[in-house]
C-alpha cells in the first residue's frame, strides 16, 4: 500500500497548489492508513509536510504580488498563537483514554481521527455545496477583530489535527475579509506555511522523527504543489474543487466507518 501513499503525497501538493486548500486535510489519513504512522505522530509529520511544501506555492504567489500582508498579520498572527496553544497545552491535556458518552471509552488516537474525519466531512460539503460568489470590482478588504478571533480559533482546531487549515482560512478571508479569491488563496498559503512550521518546530522538542521518510514525503508534496501551481493557470478551479470535495467526502466516510466498526 506504500506506493499509494507516495502517489497520494503528490496529490496533497497538487491540491494545495491548485485551490489553496484540501491537501492538508489528506495528509494525516495518508500517513495513518497508508504508511501506518501513529495518529499523534502523523499530526506532527503533517505540519512539516504541509509547511515546507507550501513554500513553493508562496514563492509563486509572491512573484504575482497576490499576498495581502495586512490580512496575513491580522489573521495569521492569532492563528500561529492558536497552533502553539493546541500543540503545547490542549493535545497534552487529552487523556490516553476517556469517555465521550456513558459506557463509550475512546482512545486519544481514535479521538484525533474522529475529530479529523468530522473536519474532513465539513470541508468536503463546503467544497461540494458551496457557491462561487462573484467578486465585486473595486471592493476593499475588511480588516477587523472578527478576523483575529477566527484566526485564533482556526489555529487551535488545525493545531490539534495537524492540518494546514486552508479549508477554513479561505472562506474566512473571502466572506469576512472581502478578499478576491486569488489573494485569499495566496495569503492562506503563506499563513499555512508559517503556522505549520512553527507547530512542527515546537513538536521537535519531544518527538523522534524519521527524517528520511519525512523528507521523501515533503519532496513529493512539493513536486505536487509545483504541478498544482501550473495547473491553476490552465484548469477550471471550480470544477476541480467540487471533484476534490467528493474525494475528501469519501475518505471522511471511510475513516468514520473504520473508527466505529473497526
Amino acid at each position: 500500500m506504500e506506493w499509494l501513499g507516495y502517489l497520494a503525497s503528490i496529490l496533497i501538493g497538487i491540491s494545495l497548489g491548485l485551490i489553496g486548500s484540501g491537501g492538508s486535510i489528506l495528509t494525516v489519513p495518508v500517513l495513518v492508513y497508508l504508511f501506518h504512522v501513529d495518529p499523534l505522530l502523523a499530526t506532527t509529520y503533517s505540519l512539516c509536510i504541509v509547511g515546507v511544501s507550501s513554500i513553493a506555492g508562496v514563492i509563486s504567489r509572491l512573484r504575482q504580488r497576490l499576498l495581502d500582508l495586512k490580512v496575513i498579520l491580522i489573521f495569521g498572527s492569532p492563528s500561529i498563537l492558536g497552533v502553539f496553544i493546541a500543540r503545547k497545552f490542549i493535545l497534552h491535556a487529552i487523556p490516553a483514554q476517556f469517555h465521550i458518552l456513558p459506557n463509550t471509552l475512546i482512545s486519544k488516537s481514535s479521538f484525533i481521527m474522529l475529530f479529523f474525519a468530522t473536519l474532513m466531512l465539513a470541508s468536503a460539503l463546503s467544497m461540494i455545496l458551496g457557491k462561487n460568489s462573484k467578486e465585486i470590482e473595486g471592493q476593499k478588504p475588511v480588516y477587523g477583530p472578527t478576523l483575529m478571533l477566527l484566526g485564533l480559533l482556526e489555529g487551535v482546531v488545525t493545531g490539534i489535527v495537524g492540518a494546514g487549515g486552508g479549508f477554513l482560512i479561505i472562506p474566512a478571508l473571502v466572506i469576512l475579509g472581502k478578499l478576491p479569491m486569488k489573494k485569499a488563496i495566496a495569503s492562506s498559503l503563506f499563513i499555512i506555511t508559517i503556522k505549520s512550521l512553527v507547530g512542527f518546530g515546537g513538536d521537535l522538542l519531544h518527538v523522534t522523527v524519521d527524517w528520511k521518510f519525512l523528507l521523501t514525503i515533503v519532496l513529493l508534496a512539493t513536486l505536487g504543489i509545483i504541478t498544482g501551481n501550473y495547473l491553476n493557470k490552465t484548469m477550471d478551479g471550480a470544477k476541480l474543487k467540487k471533484g476534490f470535495g467528493w474525494f475528501v467526502l469519501t475518505m471522511s466516510v471511510v475513516i468514520l466507518l473504520e473508527q466505529f466498526l473497526g
